[in-house]
């Protein structure tokens, strides 16, 4: 028969509670990954985005702001679909912002958008911009307007919005094609000059994190339009090429009007899903390059754009071999190939969950950037799965979107100092970076929260990673927060650039008391002694 010394028998139960200690530390919560997801695949930074479309109502909004009830309703609508995006760890949101030359802010250019209230031009009583970009940084995700650019709807539409509309102040800037459907006219200049100005008053106004160009192209040939008779005879250069041309000059120009203002706000667009034929692979006649005069390769070699979404609506070979054209022309821009899952719906298509996974696994594994999804309302209603396998499998924890490193400030601001926690809450001060000055033209200071129960917190890890763009000094701990023990604290700027990072000293967070191992352990031992004196005293009698 074995027999064990008190020292023996306290080791013993130190490995045990230690043991039993650890496991419950590593026990998984709701907002873990499932064990079977290797941690490598979730990187650190990724754009994780949603389309958010606003014509007809499409994802927002289905209630009509008539009256200040309806109003309310129709914001809390919004705040509900947020509050999805936030759970499924969504970082970008791209808002329709201007639908077909009319806007969802109040705008001295273009009309209200009729979406809002049912009527065209009628303010729905309040700035629907304005409330999306405030309620997003709540969440920590970035807003990007989405401005669609040369499509301006039906005739019909247009006489809605009477002496405002775009047709009735600027009719030389506008040509009606087949089927009555208007465009803006590519060819003539001041087109970009008009569109740059909308994206100034964007950009000037409100505390945007993009602008994400859409249709940015000529009108599909379905629509027998033409502006070749403003080709000068005398240019050097083929029609193509002058087309490319005319789409390129209101890039340009939209990246010359807003970089000045605030050269943060990133600029985007959303361009056919295949820019050109591979050597193997045919676009099929449609690409972005020769069908519809698209050039987004040299809008990132050039800077104009600071990263894409391309309109990858397809599987298979239609995907695949474009997706690595993009990943070789991306001129160290993040590309985020936007999926169709809309085709996730019967109604839509026939494609299965499977496809659209394999899909964001090659994107993630090649490193092009991130993803977006087209659109909204498919994926909060998860629709085969989608936003459950989106929240579980592929983004369970937060991400930092990419640094703008091409933009040539990649000076990280200070780290924050002196963090504390008292009653659930983190503190600290701020970041004493020069960028922190409060001006119209200076980039916030923004703060992002790692846990773990590792000391120090490593920052590189993705599961470590807490919460992004924290707008205060403060924070609460969330669900998550609290099954870890040690915090730490990085500033960040509008440009992706991370401070050090400010380690707590002590555990913020202890175990729980009924598993305090060296309180059992000098109870065991204690407790062992009694026990032996006792029987040498009944020994004794």
């Amino acid at each position: 028969m074995l027999i064990m010394t008190n020292q023996q028998k306290a080791f013993l139960l130190w490995a045990f509670l230690s043991l039993v200690t650890a496991t419950l530390w590593a026990q998984p919560t709701e907002d873990t990954h499932p064990p079977y997801l290797y941690e490598k695949e979730h990187p650190l930074r990724e754009t994780r985005a949603v389309w958010l479309t606003t014509i007809g109502g499409l994802d927002w909004p289905r209630i009509k702001a008539t009256d200040s009830f309806s109003r309310e309703r129709q914001k809390q609508e919004l705040i509900r679909i947020l509050d999805q995006y936030k759970r499924a760890n969504i970082n970008t949101v791209i808002f329709q912002t201007r639908v077909r030359a009319a806007l969802l802010y109040p705008s001295k250019i273009e009309p209200w958008e009729l979406s809002l209230t049912g009527k065209a031009g009628q303010s729905p009583g309040y700035d629907p911009l304005a409330f999306c970009i405030e309620e997003c940084h709540k969440r920590g995700m970035e807003l990007h307007a989405w401005v669609v650019c040369i499509p301006i709807g039906t005739q019909e539409r247009q006489r809605g919005y009477g002496s405002a509309s775009l047709v009735k102040k600027h009719p030389e800037l506008v040509k009606t094609a087949k089927g009555g459907e208007m465009f803006m006219i590519p060819g003539k200049p001041e087109t970009a000059d008009y569109i740059a100005s909308i994206c100034k008053e964007i950009v000037e106004n409100y505390d945007v994190d993009g602008i994400s160009l859409d249709y940015i192209r000529y009108p599909e040939s379905i629509y027998n339009f033409s502006d070749e008779n403003l080709y000068p005879r005398s240019s050097s250069m083929s029609k193509a090429d002058w087309k490319r041309e005319n789409i390129t000059r209101i890039v340009r120009r939209v990246h010359d009007v807003v970089k000045p203002i605030k050269p943060w706000v990133k600029l985007s667009s959303s361009p056919i899903g295949k820019y050109r034929d591979t050597s193997r692979y045919s676009a099929g006649g449609w690409n972005g390059y020769n069908a519809v005069w698209q050039d987004p390769v040299l809008w990132l070699k050039e800077n104009w754009q600071d990263m894409l979404f391309p309109m990858m609506y397809f599987t298979g070979n239609n995907y695949y071999p474009f997706l690595y054209q993009w990943l070789e022309n991306a001129h160290g821009h993040p590309i985020c190939p936007g999926l169709g899952i809309y085709f996730l719906d019967p109604r839509e298509g026939r494609w299965t969950l499977n496809e659209v996974r394999a899909e964001m696994h090659s994107a993630r594994n090649s490193g092009i950037g991130g993803i977006a999804f087209y659109r909204g309302e498919f994926l909060t209603n998860n629709y085969k799965g989608i936003y459950d396998t989106t929240c579980e499998e592929f983004f369970p924890y937060p991400a930092l979107t990419a640094r703008m490193t091409w933009m040539g400030d990649t000076i990280a601001p200070t780290a924050p100092t002196s963090l504390n926690y008292e009653n659930g809450i983190l503190h600290w001060h701020p970041s004493q970076s020069p960028q922190i000055a409060q001006s119209a033209h200076s980039p916030r200071i923004l703060y992002n929260i790692y846990g773990s129960n590792l000391y120090p917190v490593d920052i590189t890890k993705a599961e470590n990673l807490l919460a992004v763009n924290i707008r205060d000094t403060q924070w609460q701990l969330n669900a998550r927060a609290q099954k870890v023990r040690h915090y730490a604290v990085t500033a960040i700027d509008r440009f992706g650039n991370e401070s050090p990072a400010l380690q707590e000293e002590k555990p913020t967070i202890e175990p729980p008391k009924h598993i305090n191992v060296p309180q059992l352990i000098n109870r065991d031992v204690k407790g062992s002694k009694k026990a032996t004196t006792g029987k040498k005293k009944n020994k004794k009698k």
